[in-house]
């Protein structure tokens, strides 16, 4: 069974960094990075495949995320740089549960999600 385990949230302010890590137990494939704000729909940030060559980012993200994997394939990071008040959300871990070779964006591909972690960006 696979079980993902998001940590690494926590508050900064505006132009600052943070970075959220998903620990990965059980076989996965493609993988991402979900948001949600209050009142808001859950909405894509990056995706990664596999073997991690390659990455899709939000526009909204994009140049100032970066999505990456390691520790033998069982650690997904999101480094957050240049953070905005509008990157506020809960950021949500998701596996996708079966091999393709398209790097998904729609959270329908995504099997399997972490319980997410906090980030807050205050102004």
């Amino acid at each position: 069974q696979v079980q993902l385990v998001e940590s690494g949230g926590g508050l900064v302010q505006a132009g600052g960094s943070l970075r959220v890590s998903c620990e990965v137990s059980g076989r996965t494939f493609n993988m991402a990075w979900f948001r949600q704000a209050p009142g808001r729909d859950r909405e894509f940030v990056a995706a990664i495949n596999w073997g991690g060559s390659m990455t899709t980012y939000a526009d909204s993200v994009k140049g100032r995320f970066t999505i990456s994997r390691g520790g033998a394939q069982n650690t997904v990071i999101l480094q957050m740089n240049s953070l905005k008040p509008e990157d506020t959300a809960a950021y949500y871990c998701a596996a996708a549960r079966y091999f393709s070779a398209l790097v998904a964006t729609t959270a329908s591909a995504y099997a399997h999600w972490g319980q997410g972690t906090q980030v807050t960006v205050s102004s």
